[in-house]
């Protein structure tokens, strides 16, 4: 028997609760990042983990995009009375590729790591010790995707909200508890601690509340359309990929100074547009999708994640260098840094149509026109390597940043045409990007000028904030009015 809501509350509070839950998980995953580059440098550990942490990434990207999947039929459920079956038939669903998985992480992981590593030496080592750490759990974080999104179809976005800022933390604590004394099999150990109280914070009071039940037929169905869902998102992160090879291609320092530059850009735009997808897709499946809401929907959750991603593009542009320096140590000061923070302003245009894609994604499987995806997934890693290439060849790292923002664009226009919202949404938020990003460069120009790079950084900020409170543009208005009536 389904309970009542653990609770409910506004789009608002839901969108921050779950963007101040994914700052915490990226602040906890930057602070390994940079644990990992003082104790262990360029070494063969360092590098045997980050190979066995791609397959963790891999399969912590499906649990991203499977939140997007499964909450229209779980708000579906829902209202039907049957969201502990709709449960119980994704958790089915997902087990049939995912335990043979572990199975072969948990028995034979030497095999795997001399797949990633080319086999032999102490990165095999390193990553073979972790893989029977990383590969569980990330399945335990896909777990807490569908448990999350089953208590997001109860309204209660606060408790997966608490579980995976709780996890990340925990984490965190456990790496640096045990890093000096074990050295790099921490970092597996604190991601397994990550992955399950991820996990059991959300799913012991769905449980509690029905939400678990046993499932129903169409199992294998519920497999293909995760593989619709997640063909997107896996062919976004592939556009990083191919960019990243491009730019080791200028050298080997520029490969890891855009790997960072995009994980800074990236991280902004989770903290942002993702978090206001997430907690908008049970509403608007309960509202029904129309052209206009889809053109109001996505033109106001940009107007409100590009006034925040101006405002850190602009401290990177001034700062960057100082805050890289002291995140990240001793390589990354003086020219280094600097590109580094330049690169993040590179980003911008990339981050503006993200932020679009990212709130328009969804609504695709709120309309149930999902089915076409794999194939724009297959043609914009295509299309990617010519532009890429075109654009490092007239500009550098900074070609590839634009090379970035024009195939995502690409990427944004057909979703638009999909729903036939292309021409209002565009221009929204175009006009949401001119806006934020005009006041950004005057405030942070004016600043840059008279101050030096971390004064300047602050009082830029300050002066944005004090500008757009006094200016309230009219798009910004209709945004907060439309995300505080969301829910």
């Amino acid at each position: 028997m389904q309970g009542n809501p653990p609770g409910r509350g506004s789009a608002v509070r839901s969108g921050v609760l779950t963007g101040l839950s994914t700052a915490a998980v990226t602040g906890a995953a930057a602070v390994a990042g940079a644990i990992l580059s003082r104790k262990f440098g360029h070494g063969p550990e360092a590098a045997g983990l980050l190979a066995a942490y791609g397959v963790y990434l891999a399969l912590v990207l499906v649990a991203n995009a499977l939140r997007v999947v499964v909450l229209p039929r779980l708000a579906r459920a829902r209202a039907e009375g049957a969201l502990g079956h709709e449960v119980g038939s994704w958790a089915a669903a997902l087990a049939v590729p995912l335990a043979p998985i572990a199975a072969v992480a948990l028995l034979w992981p030497s095999g795997i790591a001399d797949a990633l590593t080319g086999g032999g030496g102490a990165k095999a080592a390193a990553a073979t010790t972790l893989l029977p750490w990383l590969v569980p759990a990330a399945v335990a974080q896909i777990g807490a995707g569908v448990s999350a999104s089953g208590l997001a179809a109860l309204d209660d976005y606060r408790t997966a909200a608490i579980g995976f800022a709780l996890g990340a933390v925990s984490g965190l604590v456990v790496i640096l508890t045990f890093v000096d004394r074990h050295g790099v099999v921490a970092f597996g150990w604190g991601l397994a601690v990550n992955g399950v109280v991820a996990l059991l914070v959300p799913l012991v009071p769905l449980v509690a509340h029905g939400g678990v039940g046993l499932p129903r037929h169409g199992v294998f169905a519920r497999l293909w359309e995760l593989a619709e869902g997640v063909a997107l998102p896996f062919a976004l992160q592939g556009l990083f990929v191919i960019g990243n090879r491009f730019a080791i291609g200028l050298g080997a320092t520029q490969g890891t100074t855009f790997s960072y530059a995009y994980l800074i850009a990236s991280s902004l735009v989770a903290v942002t547009a993702t978090s206001v997808a997430l907690v908008s897709s049970v509403p608007l499946t309960r509202g029904g999708f129309t052209p206009a809401l889809g053109v109001r929907h996505v033109v106001a959750a940009s107007w409100l994640s590009l006034a925040i991603v101006a405002a850190a593009a602009g401290v990177f542009a001034l700062a960057g260098e100082r805050v890289v320096h002291v995140a990240l140590g001793s390589h990354y000061a003086g020219a280094t840094g600097t590109e580094l923070g330049r690169l993040v302003v590179y980003l911008s245009p990339w981050m503006v149509a993200s932020v679009a894609v990212s709130v328009t994604f969804p609504l695709l499987f709120v309309r149930g026109r999902a089915r076409w995806l794999p194939v724009v997934a297959v043609g914009a890693l295509l299309l990617h390597v010519p532009i890429v290439w075109g654009g490092r060849a007239a500009f550098g790292v900074a070609g590839i940043a634009g090379a970035m923002a024009v195939t995502t664009a690409g990427i944004l226009t057909v979703l638009l045409l999909a729903l036939a919202i292309f021409e209002r949404t565009a221009l929204g938020v175009l006009q949401a990007a001119a806006a934020c990003g005009g006041l950004a460069l005057a405030t942070f120009g004016v600043a840059s000028v008279v101050l030096g790079p971390v004064p300047g950084a602050a009082v830029g900020l300050a002066a944005y904030v004090a500008v757009l409170l006094a200016w309230k543009p009219a798009g910004l208005r209709a945004a907060w009015t439309y995300v505080r009536a969301l829910q």
